[in-house]
């Protein structure tokens, strides 16, 4: 599996999908958590791959262990 490219400002990775379907319905699943968290991804969609950026805005724009969750969350949610 692809690590996280990490840097000062943000945590990003692009995860691979079957088909575009699997990758929308990566994207809804993971819809819950983000908003029970309140921490919302930049992310993107291109056929079978969803593209994430995570970044905590509010602490100026620097990955903190807000980030480190989501990225968690998102990784357990692909392995399934």
């Amino acid at each position: 599996m692809t690590t996280w490219k990490t840097t000062d400002q943000s945590l990003e990775k692009t995860f691979e999908f079957n088909s575009f379907e699997q990758a929308m319905q990566f994207m809804q699943d993971a819809t819950p958590f983000i908003s029970k968290t309140d921490h919302h991804p930049t992310w993107s969609n291109t056929y079978n791959r969803v593209h994430v950026t995570i970044t905590t805005h509010d602490a100026g724009n620097r990955v903190t262990e807000k980030d480190h969750a989501l990225a968690t969350y998102l990784d357990e949610l692909f392995k399934r």
